[in-house]
């Protein structure tokens, strides 16, 4: 075989392969940090790898508690998603997304923030809530 031929072996076989995420699924995933069940849609989290290794998480505690532990490093992360509050079970990029946190906030393992893909939904939980707003930033920096 060729070169040429091995590398187009290659691309093709890997272009089969993408790394996606996976939907949670409570009351029957574990969390990868405490190791309870994954049981209230509205929160959680997922944190995948470039080699399509899924960690999940029940709160934003237990999930940017792991990424602090630097069990893996920013280069092995494909994907860093968490939970749409406003929409119970659907996974949006942590980066991207809008938090709160509240005491008002009752998350599984106590972390008091909630995540939404969209600012308007923020804001009317802000109201509600009496919250304060976070950047992904922040939310990282809260549980070092």
């Amino acid at each position: 075989m060729r070169l040429s031929e091995i590398i187009l072996l290659v691309t093709l076989i890997c272009a089969g392969c993408s790394v996606k995420p996976e939907p949670l699924n409570y009351g029957t995933d574990m969390c990868q940090t405490c190791k309870m069940t994954l049981i209230d849609s509205k929160f959680g989290g997922e944190v995948v790898t470039r080699k399509g290794k899924v960690y999940k998480f029940d709160d934003l505690n237990c999930m940017v508690n792991f990424l602090n532990s630097e069990f893996l490093n920013n280069a092995e992360i494909a994907h860093r998603l968490v939970i749409d509050y406003s929409r119970p079970g659907k996974l949006i990029d942590a980066t991207q997304a809008f938090y709160l946190k509240s005491p008002e906030i009752r998350s599984p393992m106590a972390g008091s923030i909630a995540a939404f893909e969209f600012e308007a939904d923020k804001d009317a939980y802000k109201k509600q809530w009496g919250a304060i707003y976070l950047t992904w930033g922040e939310v990282v920096a809260q549980f070092k």
